[in-house]
Order: structure tokens, then sequence, then C-alpha cells
């Protein structure tokens, strides 16, 4: 039998008054019930709370069979996304590959790509570029179809498949993945008559990561979706709300963080040892960012990758301001082995570390930093993962959503909207003049002039 991935909440929970995490115990309860029950803020989007034991056998051979079809015909697919949209996606997908992808000559996979999450003219002219002459896909992933930086960016790849494919062979090689019924994404596929995958109305974009939003290209890029879900699974039942209190992790890490809140830490720093994990942060960053930024309140999600960034961020968090704490994700066993080499001059003085693993080293350096940071006065949670596989990081994923809602219904915010999102576009739309935003486009304009 699998282990789970662990918690263990020791370094942390010493910065708080004794009995403070099992007093959070009545709160926490209260606050999945909310979430299962529905009566939380938000609740018409917790589509995702029972989302992997909903999950067919059917419905993932669906996704394999549309992802066979673009891994058959392309030698790259373009993820076009923003947010929710793509950050799940290219999380597990940057976990699972080869650090060199680029570099190594994979025959088997077609290489993905990512746009439509931002606007840079560089960016796209440089994608355009690379794709000339290649037989290509997208995948393009938005409810609305008129997200600006995606929808600006599909009408480039749609323009540019066509011209190189032929608008016949573009159609079986375009997926739109998107609201069922409605949206500008929704009417363009039906007319053009591609393969569509429906995003659930209940389910939020960070929260999409095991819908179609996700699974597809995670499929497309050659990784076991069964697996993935799976691992969510599992940590679903483990995370239920019957389970107690002490052996829930989900409830452990929601409540710990909260009590640190309370106690004056507004910043928590997740920290990954492999650079593999770089944009699963990314997704935990706009998960809790999202979820939990508003009514003035909510702890600010940062990230950092050691080692690397304690030879840059490591002096402020060793010794800035006490504001922070550290949720470390550790992973147990990589998947390769590299032994240290003996050197008979031993001129850089590592002899001492000769015929060791060179994730031995890494992992000496994760125990003295965080015994570095806990006596620098940084309180550090560790979630421990048995391997970085679509197992173990489904169970991630699942293990983050649920800990996610509860966490905001502790904070008594609504985790599943985000109007605050809003603001730039609104005056973005306003400064390039879009009809219906007249009266916004005269007022902004005048407050320029005026500052000038």
């Amino acid at each position: 039998m699998k282990k789970n991935i662990s918690l263990d909440i020791k370094k942390a929970a010493c910065f708080l008054e004794a009995g403070a995490v099992k007093a959070f115990e009545p709160k926490v309860k209260a606050a999945q019930k909310a979430l299962e029950e529905g009566t939380c803020p938000g609740n018409d989007f917790l589509g995702w709370l029972h989302l992997p034991t909903s999950i067919t056998p059917e419905f993932i051979a669906e996704i394999e069979q549309a992802a066979a079809v673009l891994r058959e015909k392309c030698e790259a697919v373009v993820v076009a996304g923003i947010g929710g949209s793509y950050l799940g996606a290219r999380a597990v997908i940057e976990a699972l590959s080869n650090s060199f992808a680029w570099l190594v000559a994979d025959k088997k996979n077609p290489t993905i790509l990512f746009a439509g999450n931002n606007i840079g003219e560089d960016y796209l002219s440089e994608l355009t570029e690379y794709l000339k002459g290649k037989k290509f896909g997208v995948i393009n992933i938005s409810k609305s179809g008129t997200t600006t930086e995606t929808a600006l960016t599909f009408r480039l790849l749609k323009k540019q498949c066509e011209e190189q494919m032929g608008k016949e062979e573009a159609r079986k090689v375009i997926i739109a993945v998107t609201d069922a019924v409605k949206g500008a994404a929704r009417t363009c596929a039906d007319k053009e008559g591609y393969k569509t995958f429906v995003i659930p109305d209940n389910v939020g974009g960070r929260f999409s990561v095991l819908t179609p939003v996700g699974l597809l290209p995670i499929a497309v890029a050659g990784f076991d979706i069964k697996a993935l879900v799976e691992g969510a699974q599992v940590m679903e039942k483990a995370c239920g709300k019957d389970v107690p209190f002490e052996e829930n992790i989900a409830a452990q890490y929601a409540a710990v963080r909260n009590g640190l809140y309370q106690a004056g830490k507004k910043i928590e720093i997740v920290v990954n040892y492999q650079p593999k994990l770089h944009y699963f942060s990314e997704w935990w960053k706009q998960l809790y960012g999202e979820s939990e930024g508003k009514d003035q309140k909510g702890i600010f999600p940062a990230a950092v990758d050691f080692t690397t960034d304690l030879h840059s961020m490591g002096q402020w968090i060793q010794e800035g301001e006490r504001t922070i704490f550290e949720t470390v994700i550790s992973i147990e066993e990589p998947n390769r082995t590299l032994l240290f080499p003996s050197d008979e001059e031993n001129l850089d003085g590592l002899n001492f570390l000769a015929g060791k693993r060179v994730d031995e080293v890494n992992k000496m350096a994760e125990l003295g930093t965080r015994l570095a940071h806990v006596d620098g006065g940084v309180p550090n949670m560790r979630i421990s993962v048995p391997k970085l596989d679509a197992y173990y990081i489904g169970q991630l994923i699942y293990f983050f959503e649920i800990a996610c809602g509860i966490s905001g219904n502790l904070l008594e915010v609504n985790p599943f909207n985000q109007p605050g999102v809003e603001a730039y576009k609104k005056n973005m739309f306003a400064l390039l003049d879009k009809p219906g935003y007249e009266a916004d486009s005269k007022a902004i304009k005048e407050r320029l002039a005026k500052e000038q």
C-alpha cells in the first residue's frame, strides 16, 4: 500500500501558545461542514470539492482519446489560457517533465508551449516564429472566450494554424475547453466544428486542474492522468469531514497557518528544493492569493526555490522582519540516482562528499536551513512527498485545494470569487477605447491629464 503525503507542524506550532492548534478544531470542523453543506460564501463554486471521486473511467478515456489525436498529428501543442486556465496544467507538466525537455530529442511527445497568459509582443512574435513550418495544435482554454490575453493569442494562433495546415486539418488539432452553452469561445468552437470539453460552471479557474482544463494538456504531454486523479481521490478521502482533526492534514495546515496569521505572521513562503516544482509554487500562489486576499485580509503567498534563492532571498528570510513563516514541500526520494565523485587533487575540498548521493547533500541543506530559519524566528511546516510522480502530485493538488477552502472560511472571506481582478481590466478597456467603456475612458483620460 502506498504512503500518503504527510505534514509536520511541530516547528511551526512551537511558535504558538500551548493548545493553540487544538483550539482551532471546532472552527475548522465548522468551516469544513460549511463547505460540505454548501452554506459558506461562494457556495455556487464548490464543484471541485468532490470532483476527484466523481471522475469516471469513461471520462478519462475521452480525454485520452482527444489527447491521442494531438499527440499523433502535432509536433507542438500550444495551451492558450491564463491564471487557473493554465497554471495547474503547467505545474504538473513541469514537475513531471525532463528538466531539459527542450534539448532532449523526444519523438514520442509533442512540445508543450504556453501562451495567452501575457500580452508581451516579443513573446508572441517569437512564439509565432517558432511555430512557422511546424505541425502544431492549440488547446484554447477560456470560459468566456473574451479574456483579453487569451483571446488575443488564440486569434493569432488560429489564423497561423489554418494558414499552415489548411482549415480542414486545423479543425482536427484545435480543441476548445470552454462553457457548455454560452460565450465567444463556445460560439467559435461550434461554428468551426472543434472538439470541445466543458469547464463546469461550479468550478472556478484556480480549482480546475482536475477538469479538462488541466487533464487534457497533461495527457497530451504524455503523463498518466489516471494516476493523477487516483492520488486526488485518495486525498479527498484522507481529508474528509469525518477524519479526526489530528489525522486530517488539510485541517491541521489550515489551523496552523491561521494561528500564525493571527500571531502576526502575514507572509507564507512556500519552499521547494526541487527545481521541477517552480510552477507548482506558482499555481499555489494563485490558489491562495486569489482565494484569501479580500476585505483587507489574507496571508500574502510567496515562493522560493531553494537552495538557489538562499543566495538571494536567504538573508532576508534569516534576519529580516519577523512577519513570515515557511511551508516546505520536500520530496523524499528522487526519480534518479547520481553519486558525487572523488577527485585526487581535491582542490574544492569536497572529497568528504565522495560516494554520497547528490540528494543527500540536498536533504542536509534542507534540514540545516529549516533549523537555521526556526532559530531565526521563522515558523516552519514541512509537507513530505514520497516521490515526484503523477499520483503524489494529485494528492498535493487536492490537499492544497481543500485546505484553501477551509482556510478561507476560517478567515471569513469568500474563497471562491475574485472581484479585485476586475479593477485592472476596467481601466485597460477604458484606455483602449473598448466599445461600452466611453464614460470610463473619458474619466480616466481626464484623470491622467491632471496627473501629468
